[in-house]
């Protein structure tokens, strides 16, 4: 017989220093919201065009603007981000994560400051690539840190905390949807900035929105003084008294003292198995044995965000709706109504990935109900094209989707895609996923105007039936693929994978680590068991 205990579930309350700690390193998404509201609006703003575009009577704004100008201003700050999270191990390597975090804060007042200034469509585009290098940095960074990141030799490129892994079991995918809220704060100031601006004819139009960037660098640039160290690094580097001062730093008084002599027990033996089975780590790991199937299911789940179709709706949904016609007015304010849906989804996936539903079954819901909304928007303009009734058909499956994207995929590829990668690859692998996702990004970004730009292929809404296939597709991947995570310590996770368990036994499979952790703390304390509460016994075959 073995007996296996569970380290106690606690309240976000009892957490609430931990939840700081994260929220306050996640706050660097945030730069993606506002970006992507902003220049998504600029598209379609009279005073913008003025400047970067050209007068077109036949266009319900007045103005058009060019395809290639289009789709450069969103494709190349991709293009920078893909570049930065690609190289960003190499630089953290030699500099650190504190560096890699404020020098991306130093870029973007420098991108910000070239973008507001100049009326030149180069300078624009350098403003623009400099700023996808520092926010690839933010969001690698940021999420690597809310997950938690283990380095366990020179090799390991990325030396930061993970909110994954800085967060307990049980809320790890609530603290990592913190990316998903701050984006969507993000978006909500952005669009209602724009918004606030859209009338005006001048260049401070677009300077007022574009000024917004500058919010987080500055509050991150401070925040990152407080902000401790991951106890899974400095166990890694052998700093073993720092690494259980910071744990109980991130836990505070959350857990008993027996609940946090296991958690730590069991990290130090996880840690300690991580380091018997590999001496050195590099990129190629991430292809050997095992760690294959790891690595293609976080590449896979990243990639999901994309073939949502989401990149698509965030960059181009204003100036969509204002080409199916719709009046300037209406389409800023349906695109502020859809940034506060997608606010209102994201807390909505939180509470149901906390309390009703695993990842798994979150991540296959978002794709029916995302791939039913694009099908939507797409057969109303097949059948009614240029009616009000399609315009309207448009607004109401845009707003399901916002919704319905932030609820589901939107909230649950971060917490899937980083726990499946095993602590000692957790850089490469999750920064390569983000590379990859950041990849598929910019090549939506730069083909999506000639599918609904009138100056080329002009297909307007059924663009969506693209994305509605896509979608499907998604849902096929999850279901075969993807096992479920929830409440799993990511030291039972790396012992799943070890015994190459199945998607369909993922759920139920029963773990020994967490008995070798309780074994070495009832020796050291003979009424732990009883302290910790319940315990689940199973006969071993």
């Amino acid at each position: 017989m073995a007996a296996i205990a569970k380290i106690p579930e606690t309240s976000l309350w009892a957490n609430r220093k931990c939840l700081l700690i994260c929220a306050t390193v996640a706050i660097a998404n945030m730069q993606y919201g506002l970006d992507s509201a902003a220049i998504g609006s600029l598209q379609a703003m009279p005073g913008f065009l003025e400047v970067f575009g050209y007068k077109d009577p036949s266009q319900p704004a007045g103005y058009a603007i060019e395809g290639t100008f289009q789709r450069l201003i969103g494709s190349l700050l991709t293009l920078g981000a893909f570049v930065s999270s690609l190289g960003g191990g190499a630089f953290a390597h030699f500099f650190g994560r504190k560096v890699a975090l404020w020098l991306a804060c130093v870029l973007n007042a420098i991108a910000c400051i070239i973008q507001i200034s100049t009326t030149d469509k180069v300078a624009v585009y350098i403003g623009r690539l400099i700023l996808g290098l520092a926010n690839g940095f933010l969001v690698t960074f940021s999420n690597i840190y809310v997950c938690h990141r283990v380095p366990s030799s020179i090799f390991d490129p990325f030396p930061i905390l993970d909110t994954a892994e800085a967060a307990p079991a049980h809320l790890r995918a609530v603290m990592v949807a913190l990316f998903s809220e701050w984006v969507n704060i993000g978006s909500i100031i952005g669009a209602a900035v724009t918004n606030a601006t859209k009338n005006r004819l001048d260049k401070a139009s677009y300077q007022i929105p574009l000024g917004t960037l500058f919010i987080v660098p500055t509050f991150l640039a401070v925040g990152l003084l407080f902000v401790p160290e991951s106890p899974r690094y400095l166990l890694y580097k052998g700093r073993t008294a720092a690494a259980r001062d910071s744990l109980k730093k991130l836990r505070g008084d959350s857990l008993s003292a027996e609940g946090f002599e296991l958690e730590w027990v069991e990290m130090v033996k996880g840690i300690e198995e991580e380091k018997h089975t590999a001496k050195t780590i590099g990129p190629l790991d991430m292809f050997k044995g095992t760690e294959l199937r790891r690595t293609l299911l976080c590449f896979g789940v990243i990639a999901t965000q994309t073939g949502a179709g989401s990149w698509f709706i965030i960059s181009y949904a204003t100036y969509f709706m204002i080409v199916a016609g719709l009046s300037v007015d209406d389409a800023f304010r349906y695109s502020v109504m859809n940034t506060c849906l997608g606010f209102i989804g994201v807390n909505v996936g939180m509470y149901l990935m906390r309390h009703v539903m695993g990842r798994r079954t979150v991540l296959m819901t978002g794709a029916v109900v995302q791939g039913c909304a694009m099908l939507g928007m797409a057969i109303s303009a097949t059948v009614a094209n240029g009616t009000i009734s399609a315009r309207n058909c448009l607004v109401a499956f845009t707003a399901l989707y916002q919704f319905s994207y932030n609820a589901f995929v939107g909230d649950a590829t971060y917490p899937t895609a980083t726990e499946m990668v095993s602590t000692r690859l957790r850089s490469w692998s999750v920064g390569s996923a983000i590379s990859l996702g950041y990849f598929l990004a910019w090549l939506t970004g730069f083909c999506s105007p000639y599918f609904i730009n009138p100056e080329d292929l002009n297909w307007g809404a059924k663009y969506a039936y693209i994305w509605a296939a896509s979608n499907f597709c998604c849902l096929v991947f999850f279901y075969l693929c993807v096992p479920e995570t929830k409440g799993r310590t990511l030291e039972e996770i790396d012992e799943l994978f070890a015994n190459r368990v199945s998607v369909r036994n993922f759920k139920s499979f029963k773990t020994t680590i967490m008995a070798e952790a309780l074994k070495d703390v009832e020796s050291r304390n003979p009424r732990a068991e009883k302290e910790l509460g319940a315990t689940e016994h199973i006969d071993e075959a």
